[in-house]
């Protein structure tokens, strides 16, 4: 088969496509031949040598596919030969594993697919899961009101149009005059693009001076804590990335300079769920039923064939990049 393969770590060059034995089913196995697979950050970090979950090399980057179940081991029961099956490497004992045409699995890591969903969107439901942790099961009330900054990226979308399902307000925040199409496209009430006006005045018009429950931001750095400005009383200003790294200000100072509106900053990872793996599975699930629903439909992907992997982390690394990346066998 061919995949996707790291030695040592470093920029996208460091990938090669090369050819690799078919894997072979052993007791509890299922092996799923890729149909699509997602494109993402944790893959950009198994790359550059920096996830905390990193598999041991030489590796094979990639922690979301939608495929066909090609075989089974013995002692496979839940799944069938012929089913279209989501892989998310959450569920998995190792990291990443599927930038490949072919992958060996635990069967029970598997999420059977209803027959009419699509695989380009289904392959984007990682996205939605996290989102739907994040809104429903980060331990914050759940929000009337949220904005959204990067509303433009696959998470960004995925939060925009699981709050949309839920008859939440979302507020969405985008770099471009395109990317604020594209948010409005997926279903924003209220769009501001970045840089063209003050950010709080528009929050503040949208809510009825209120402000919002929630602000999501996965940039942190200088922009981070003026955030809270955005918040309404016991709001949350939920961190789930610092891509621009820590902010320098004192985070107490800071809420104590807001005291009258009691609000606080959680930082969250979908990683909080590796220790209730049943909790991680119904959040998926619960994806996949909106999808099959049509109470989400994640917008289509940019495509590139598997053997352009290199091209695909290149884009995503580009702030030009819009909803999701997948890759094609």
């Amino acid at each position: 088969m061919k995949a996707i393969q790291i030695h040592h770590t470093g920029e996208p060059e460091v990938m090669r496509h090369v050819d690799l034995p078919d894997p072979q089913p052993g007791p509890g196995d299922a092996i799923v031949r890729a149909e699509v697979i997602g494109v993402g950050k944790p893959d950009v970090m198994i790359r550059t040598g920096v996830y905390p979950w990193m598999p041991p090399l030489p590796a094979i980057p990639g922690n979301e596919m939608v495929g066909i179940v090609e075989s089974l081991g013995p002692g496979v029961s839940r799944v069938e030969v012929g089913q279209r099956v989501l892989i998310s490497a959450r569920e998995l004992p190792t990291r990443g594993g599927c930038y490949a045409e072919k992958i060996r699995v635990p069967a029970d890591a598997l999420f059977v697919l209803p027959p009419s969903v699509d695989a380009f969107a289904a392959v984007c439901m990682g996205n939605y899961q996290l989102a739907m942790g994040m809104l429903f099961d980060s331990g914050s009330a759940t929000p009337r009101s949220i904005a959204v900054q990067a509303a433009a990226g696959g998470v960004g979308t995925a939060l925009v149009q699981t709050a949309v399902a839920h008859g939440i307000e979302v507020i969405a925040v985008a770099g471009s005059q395109a990317k604020c199409a594209y948010v409005r496209a997926a279903g924003a009430h209220h769009v501001h693009q970045r840089g063209t006006g003050d950010l709080r005045e528009a929050v503040l018009a949208a809510t009825g001076g209120r402000g919002v429950d929630m602000v999501f931001d996965h940039v942190g750095g200088p922009g981070l804590l003026p955030q809270l400005d955005l918040l309404a009383p016991r709001g949350t200003l939920l961190s789930y990335n610092v891509l621009q790294g820590l902010p320098t200000e004192n985070l107490v100072a800071e809420l104590r300079k807001r005291l009258d509106r009691s609000l606080a900053l959680r930082c969250y990872s979908v990683h909080v769920l590796d220790r209730e793996p049943v909790r991680r599975r119904e959040l998926m699930n619960n994806a996949i039923d909106m999808l099959a629903q049509g109470r989400i439909r994640p917008p289509p992907p940019r495509r590139f064939a598997l053997r352009d992997a290199v091209d695909a982390h290149r884009l995503l690394a580009t702030p030009d990049s819009l909803g999701k990346i997948v890759l094609v066998p």
